[in-house]
C-alpha cells in the first residue's frame, strides 16, 4: 500500500509542489511551522531515512540543499532549518523550515493555518526561485 507521500508525489493527492525530479519531490507542509515549511521526499518508499542507500541519501541531501536555497530566496528568514523526525509518516522525509529564531523549529509549536490562496502563492514564489 502506497504511503500518503507517494500518493502526493504521484499526483493522486494534490499538493503545493515546490520541485521534483525523477528521484525526489518537494512540497509545502500543509501544517507548517512557518511560511515556506517544505517537505522533501524520495520517490522510493523507504520508512527510515537512514535505510536509504548512501548514494540516494547523498542525492536527496543535495536536492534538499537546492530547495532550501529557493526557499531562502523567496521567504524572508535568517536561515533554513533542517529536521528529520520520521515518526509522523512511514516515508523518509526532510523538513526544511524558514527560521527567524531557534524556537521556530520546535514541532510542539502551534501550526499555521494558511488559506489555499496563500499556500499557492508561497509555493509559486519558491518554485520560481528553484
Amino acid at each position: 500500500m502506497a504511503t500518503i507521500f507517494s500518493k502526493i508525489a504521484s499526483g493522486e493527492i494534490p499538493s503545493y509542489k515546490i520541485a521534483e525530479s525523477d528521484k525526489f519531490y518537494a512540497f509545502l507542509d500543509i501544517s507548517p511551522l512557518t511560511k515556506g515549511h517544505t517537505l522533501v521526499i524520495p520517490r522510493q518508499e523507504t520508512d527510515y531515512i537512514f535505510d536509504l542507500d548512501d548514494a540516494l541519501l547523498a542525492e536527496m541531501t543535495v536536492f534538499a540543499k537546492k530547495v532550501a536555497g529557493a526557499i531562502k530566496a523567496a521567504v524572508p528568514c535568517k536561515r533554513i532549518g533542517v529536521a528529520v523526525i520520521g515518526l509522523e509518516v512511514p516515508h523518509a522525509h526532510i523538513h526544511l523550515v524558514p527560521l527567524h529564531s531557534e524556537g521556530d523549529l520546535n514541532f510542539s509549536n502551534p501550526k499555521l493555518s494558511l488559506s489555499a490562496a496563500e499556500m499557492a502563492l508561497i509555493a509559486e514564489s519558491i518554485r520560481c526561485k528553484f
